[in-house]
C-alpha cells in the first residue's frame, strides 16, 4: 500500500494506491481510515479501485453502504478512481450517481478528478 499525502485548497488530501487488496471488509476499511489520519492527518482519502474487493461493487452483499456509513459517522469523505464501465448493475449505476451528487463519497474515473473532487467539497 501507498500512501502519498497532498495539499489541495489547503486541504490535506491523501491518496491510496496499490496492488493489492486493501479494503476487503468493513475492519479493513476502519483501519484504512485510521492508519491515513495517523500517518497524513488527512480526513480526505483518494482510493484506486483496485485497492477495494469487487464485493464492495455487489450492493447486494451491504459491504458498500456499511463502509460508506463508516466514513460518514468518522467524517472522511473518500472518492475511489477507476474504470466503472463494466458493472451493468442497475442499482450500482444509480448508487454511483446518487453518491456522485452527495458531498462525502464519490466514484471518479482518474485519480486526478478523484483529488479534484475532494478539494472542492465542503
Amino acid at each position: 500500500m501507498n500512501i502519498e499525502h497532498l495539499k489541495e485548497n489547503g486541504l490535506d488530501i491523501a491518496v491510496v494506491s496499490g496492488d493489492e487488496t486493501i479494503i476487503s471488509d468493513v475492519q479493513s476499511a476502519l483501519d484504512l481510515m485510521m492508519t491515513v489520519r495517523y500517518d497524513t492527518g488527512a480526513d480526505r482519502i483518494a482510493i484506486d479501485k483496485a485497492c477495494i474487493t469487487e464485493d464492495f461493487f455487489i450492493l447486494s452483499t451491504g459491504l458498500a453502504g456499511e463502509i460508506l456509513q463508516k466514513f460518514i459517522n468518522y467524517r472522511v469523505k473518500a472518492a475511489i478512481w477507476g474504470d466503472y464501465t463494466r458493472y451493468t448493475s442497475k442499482p450500482l449505476r444509480d448508487f454511483i450517481y446518487e453518491s456522485n451528487h452527495g458531498k462525502d463519497f464519490f466514484f471518479k474515473a482518474d485519480r486526478a478528478e478523484a483529488v479534484r473532487r475532494l478539494a472542492e467539497t465542503e
